[in-house]
């Protein structure tokens, strides 16, 4: 059947080592495998490299098409970890993914150190939340490896982001933010083909941030990119709902099929089997199945 024609035209596919991304054909999944021991989704595997393994292996035959793997939790008023102890939690589980499965793999940093070593691991994509603010190198460790690059916003640091933020336009000044991250890494040597942006659900917004960043989600395609959104368990949806985290499924899901609606092309998500079907259904509404 033919497409809608209020769909959100589609950007270039975005190369991940030998996988590419054909954003036309469907919306992508990113399972999230976190190694560490203050996830706020209560799903951290810091110490045990063969859980958060199996858990990927899990997530992709579940229908998840990339993996995310960090080791230093940014929930609101997480600590930082040094760059040793993020070596020591992600690279054995970066290693082991490798020889597990056949999904890219990126690494969830904002320190070149951890990025560069972890695309030596053999990840493809780096995952940067302070979107090259905290670490502009990270750009030239994607550029030097051919790796994908995603650039997410941030208003201040996982420390003191939610300490009231304020905007006076928050999608101008999002998207805004964005285009400066995303004009550094092609600065660096990045194709825009190669950079998706994450509007940065959850960092440093208030609810009514996140839920306009969602409804007005198709404005960010104008920066060229894939657009990725993170809106997985989120508090957002724990304060609409009145529920604690392990009772957000409904709430994701429901942000998950809008945010495909509304132009996303990658969504990163804890529920794997569950939003993968989600996601397959919006894209079969929306006529990009092949």
């Amino acid at each position: 059947m033919n497409s809608p024609t209020n769909l959100p035209l589609s950007p270039l596919p975005l190369r991940c080592g030998n996988h590419v991304l054909a954003f036309a054909h469907k919306t992508y999944i990113m399972g999230i495998v976190n190694v560490t021991p203050d996830s706020f989704s209560g799903d951290g595997l810091a110490g045990r490299p063969h859980g958060a393994v199996e858990q990927g292996v899990r997530m992709v035959e579940d229908g998840a098409d990339l993996l995310d793997v960090g080791g230093e939790s940014t929930r609101p008023g997480s600590e930082q970890v040094t760059v040793q102890d993020e070596l020591r939690r992600v690279i054995p589980v970066i290693d082991r993914l490798r020889e597990n499965v056949d999904a890219p793999i990126s690494i969830d940093t904002y320190k070149s150190a951890v990025a560069r070593a972890a695309v030596e691991a053999g990840a493809t994509m780096v995952n940067d939340i302070s979107g090259l603010n905290a670490d502009p190198r990270i750009a030239d460790v994607a550029a030097e490896s051919g790796a994908a690059l995603v650039l997410m916003h941030m208003q201040g640091t996982p420390q003191t982001m939610q300490q009231n933020p304020h905007y006076d336009d928050v999608i101008g000044e999002i998207a805004g933010s964005l285009s400066c991250s995303v004009e550094r890494a092609t600065q660096a040597g990045m194709p825009r083909s190669q950079i998706a942006i994450d509007p940065g659900i959850g960092f440093g917004k208030t609810v009514e941030h996140n839920l306009e960043i969602i409804r007005r989600l198709s404005e960010f395609r104008d920066l060229g990119c894939a657009i990725l959104i993170g809106a997985s368990r989120k508090s957002f949806i724990g304060k609409i709902l009145d529920v604690p985290v392990d009772h957000r499924l409904e709430g994701t899901a429901a942000s998950v099929a809008l945010s495909i609606a509304n132009g996303a092309n990658i969504v990163r998500v804890h529920d794997v089997k569950a939003m993968s079907r989600i996601a397959r259904m919006c894209d079969a509404i929306l006529g990009r199945l092949g």
